[in-house]
C-alpha cells in the first residue's frame, strides 16, 4: 500500500478531521447554544446565587435551603410542564391554577368524605381533570370562545365548584397513608420531584420525538396553515388540554398529600408562577419555541429568586413582585425571539412543507 492511501487509512481509522469550515462552524454553534438570549436563565440564576450567597449565606448556602426548595417547587414544575403542551398548541389554560386546586380538594373529599380507596381516589381525580379539558374544548371548539375569555370562565366555575365541594372549609381527617406520596423520601429528595421528572421526561417525549408532537407546535404556529397540511387542529388541542388538566390534578392531589388536608384557596396561585416559568422557559434551549426542559429549569430559577428574597427578610408582597416583573421579562423575551419569520419556518420545518417557488426562483 502507498504512502498517501495508508495516510488516508489512519485519517479515517481516527476520525473525521475538522477543516477550518468545520471548526468555524462548529465554535458558531457552541457560541449560539451558550449565547444568553439562549440560556438566558442559568446567565440569571447565577447573579442571583452571587447576590444572595453574599447577602444570607448563613441561610442561602445550606443544603437543606436547596434541599426544601427543590422539594417545594416540585408541585409548581409539575403544573408548569403540563401548561407547556397547550401553550404550544395555541391555546392559553388560565385554569391551570383552579385546575389544580380541583384536584387538591377533589381528591380530599373522595378520601375523607367518601371514604374512597386511595388509588380510586387518586383515579377519580385524574378522570376529573381529564373532563375539564374537554370541557374548556368543548368551549373553544364547537363554541368558538377565544381560548383566553373561554378558560376565564371555567376558571370562575371551577371555584365554585371548590368551593360548594368543601363549603369553603379545609377538608381533613386524610388516611394516614396518604401523606406518603407527597412528603415521602428517596435519597432525601421528596416522591413529587421524582414524579415531575418522570412527567416532564415522558412530555419532552412526546413533543419533540413524535407525529404528535410536530402536529402540536404545527397548530401553535398556524392553525390554518396545519390544518391545510392535513393536521386535524381540533383533535390537537383536545389532547393538549386533556393532558393538561390531567397533570394539574396530578399537582393539586400531590399538595394534598403534603398538605394532610385539602386546602380549597390553593389553587389560583399557582398561576402567575406557572405561566412565568413556561414563557421564560420558551426562551431557553429550544430558539424560542416553548419546550419542556426549559421550563423546568425556569420554574427553579424563579423559585430560586423568590426563596433568596424571602431568606433576605424582605416584604411578603416582594414574592407577587418578583413573578409579576418575571412574567413581563419571559413574555417579552418570548416576542422577541418569536418574530413571524420564524414561525413560518419553523412551520415549514415541522410538516415538511416546501415553499413555493416563484418563476423568478424566489420563495
Amino acid at each position: 500500500m502507498s504512502r498517501p492511501a495508508t495516510q488516508k487509512v489512519a485519517a479515517a481509522a481516527s476520525g473525521p478531521v475538522l477543516g477550518p469550515a468545520g471548526r468555524e462552524s462548529w465554535m458558531r454553534r457552541v457560541a449560539g447554544a451558550v449565547a444568553f438570549r439562549n440560556v438566558s436563565a442559568l446567565y440569571l440564576l447565577a447573579l442571583m446565587f452571587v447576590v444572595f450567597a453574599l447577602w444570607v449565606p448563613d441561610t442561602f448556602l445550606t443544603w437543606g435551603t436547596w434541599r426544601s426548595l427543590l422539594s417545594d417547587q416540585a408541585i409548581t414544575c409539575l403544573v408548569a410542564v403540563g401548561l407547556v403542551v397547550p401553550i404550544a398548541a395555541g391555546v392559553i389554560d388560565l385554569a391551570v391554577g383552579t385546575e389544580a386546586g380541583l384536584g387538591a380538594i377533589l381528591v380530599a373529599w373522595l378520601l375523607a368524605q367518601l371514604h374512597l380507596a386511595g388509588l380510586v381516589a387518586v383515579v377519580v381525580t385524574l378522570l376529573a381533570g381529564a373532563a375539564v379539558g374537554v370541557f374548556s374544548w368543548l368551549m373553544i371548539t364547537r363554541a368558538r370562545i377565544p381560548s383566553f375569555i373561554a378558560t376565564l370562565a371555567v376558571s370562575s366555575l371551577l371555584t365554585a365548584a371548590i368551593e360548594w365541594i368543601s363549603g369553603s372549609q379545609q377538608i381533613v381527617n386524610l388516611p394516614v397513608g396518604y401523606g406518603d406520596l407527597g412528603s415521602g423520601q428517596l435519597l432525601g429528595v421528596t416522591y413529587p420531584v421524582y414524579i415531575m421528572l418522570v412527567v416532564a421526561a415522558l412530555l419532552w417525549y412526546v413533543l419533540e420525538r413524535t407525529p404528535i408532537g410536530r402536529h402540536v407546535y404545527a397548530t401553535g404556529a398556524s392553525p390554518r396553515a396545519a390544518a391545510l397540511a392535513g393536521v386535524r387542529t381540533s383533535r390537537i388541542i383536545l389532547f393538549a388540554l386533556v393532558i393538561c388538566g390531567v397533570v394539574a390534578g396530578l399537582g393539586g392531589l400531590l399538595l394534598t398529600s403534603q398538605l394532610s388536608a385539602g386546602d380549597p384557596t390553593v389553587g389560583p396561585g399557582y398561576l402567575l408562577p406557572v405561566i412565568a416559568a413556561v414563557f421564560l422557559g420558551s426562551t431557553q434551549f429550544r430558539g424560542g419555541r416553548f419546550n419542556v426542559w426549559g421550563t423546568v429549569v425556569a420554574a427553579y430559577v424563579l423559585a430560586v429568586g423568590v426563596k433568596g428574597l424571602q431568606l433576605a427578610g424582605l416584604p411578603i408582597w416582594i414574592p407577587d413582585l418578583f413573578n409579576g416583573a418575571a412574567l413581563l421579562l419571559a413574555v417579552g423575551l418570548a416576542a422577541w425571539r418569536r418574530t413571524p419569520s420564524a414561525r413560518t419556518t419553523t412551520l415549514i420545518r415541522l410538516l415538511r412543507i416546501r415553499p413555493a417557488v416563484a418563476p423568478g426562483g424566489q420563495p
